[in-house]
């Protein structure tokens, strides 16, 4: 395995600073045990309620299900360790426990849902708009640009093969629109846009601000509809989370040009602006501009950090549905922050050289990874071809940065 190989590389083993009771997002009662009632009810409490025995040698951490554990385990410098036992159970989570609530979530433009399983683990479902081969058409904007469930799952195990670890675990899964939608929601509003199409097929378009209406339908064959699921973080009254306009984003007008595309000289008063002028945040955001070039994502106006970690910390990589539109051609201004600001970590700089090698073919990995998705293939061919040829472009700027 490429990928077993790769996570064991030096470069992925650079540790990471000592993590103190201040750096964890969460501060855990470690005597607080949790449980299903074995009444077969889907209720979850916690011990002082139960009043469970553990096994022998067990601490009450060993009963957590997955996605809590995932929580507890976020810190300021990663959402989730390296070699993360944790990764393959949560995964797995996603893609088969049962669905128990169905409902849409509320804003943006397009149609999403959040789903409840038994143990209140939560997932958030992007449903299938379009098949693999499908590209962007050369004449839509990037903002009216469809979301991809399968962008989805791709950026979350890219995002890994970069050693970011800055995007919530995503998994594909193939659900039963009849009954783990329809049958279960107590959306009112949902419930409401279900129809049969004259082909037979179980559709719904729910309510949003552009892509909610009878022509842009989500069918299924006849109900069975592809999506990804992506675990949710922790609830914002538990975790606030805070949002950055990025001093990169785009006008989102047909004809007006954004400033950094105006002034080459933009990148020198981003470096004057808190939170850019200190700290490494400039250089993440630079490792998000990457991970964006590589899936030719135009659409990150805005990142998160967890609140508690103020500016020294992490960004979250929220929202990748419009990567992965094209793979016959490439978006250059996606890289203007490395452009223009000649910026790079060096540990980001070295693992792209990796991956740019035979034995670590950033290609290879990412295919390899995807394989063990439920709806593998999770990206046609020409997708991960266009990877090696953006991360030679990449490395390219770089270059040229070093040498100038």
């Amino acid at each position: 395995s490429k990928l077993a190989a790769l996570f064991q590389h030096p470069l992925y083993n650079i540790p990471i600073p000592e993590v103190t009771e201040k750096d964890k997002l969460f501060v855990v009662n470690p005597m607080e045990k949790f449980s299903l009632r074995s009444s077969g009810s889907d209720e979850w409490v916690s011990s002082s309620k139960a009043e469970t025995l553990l096994p022998t040698g067990k601490t009450a951490y060993d009963t957590y299900p997955a996605w809590l554990k995932f929580h507890v385990g976020i810190n300021r410098y990663e959402l989730y360790p390296r070699q993360d036992p944790l990764m393959p159970t949560l995964l797995q989570d996603l893609a088969t426990q049962r669905i128990v609530s169905s409902v849409q979530k509320s804003g943006g433009t397009q149609l999403k849902l959040i789903m409840t399983f038994p143990n209140y683990g939560q997932a958030l479902f992007k449903p299938m708009k379009q098949t693999r081969d499908q590209e962007t058409p050369i004449d839509f904007f990037y903002f009216s640009d469809f979301e991809r469930h399968n962008a989805e799952i791709a950026a979350f195990h890219l995002d890994r093969i970069l050693d970011f670890r800055r995007i919530p675990p995503v998994s594909g899964r193939l659900v039963n629109i009849t009954k783990e939608i329809r049958d279960i929601t107590t959306d009112k509003k949902l419930a409401k846009t279900f129809f049969i199409s004259p082909a037979g097929n179980i559709c719904f378009y729910g309510e949003c601000s552009y892509y909610c209406s009878t022509e842009h339908a989500l069918c299924g064959k006849p109900d069975k509809l592809e999506g990804s699921m992506a675990a949710l973080l922790p609830d914002k009254t538990l975790a606030k989370r805070r949002s950055w306009r990025s001093p990169w984003r785009r006008s989102y007008h047909k004809s007006k040009k954004a400033e950094w595309e105006l002034n080459p000289n933009y990148c020198a008063q981003v470096r004057e602006t808190p939170p850019y002028n200190r700290g490494h945040r400039l250089l993440d955001l630079i490792d998000m501009t990457v991970l964006d070039f590589l899936m030719g994502n135009m659409d990150r106006h805005h990142y998160e950090t967890f609140e508690k970690f103020g500016n020294d910390t992490f960004l979250l990589h929220l929202d990748n549905g419009r990567g992965f539109g094209t793979h016959s051609r490439d978006e250059p201004s996606i890289l203007a922050p490395l452009q223009q600001c000649c910026s790079i970590k060096k540990s980001t700089y070295l693992r792209l050289q990796l991956l740019a090698t035979q034995p670590f073919r950033l290609s290879d990995l990412l295919r390899e990874a995807l394989a063990t998705d439920p709806l593998a293939p999770v990206l046609a061919e020409p997708h991960l071809q266009a990877l090696d040829r953006r991360l030679g472009k990449v490395l390219a700027v770089v270059g040229r940065c070093l040498a100038g």
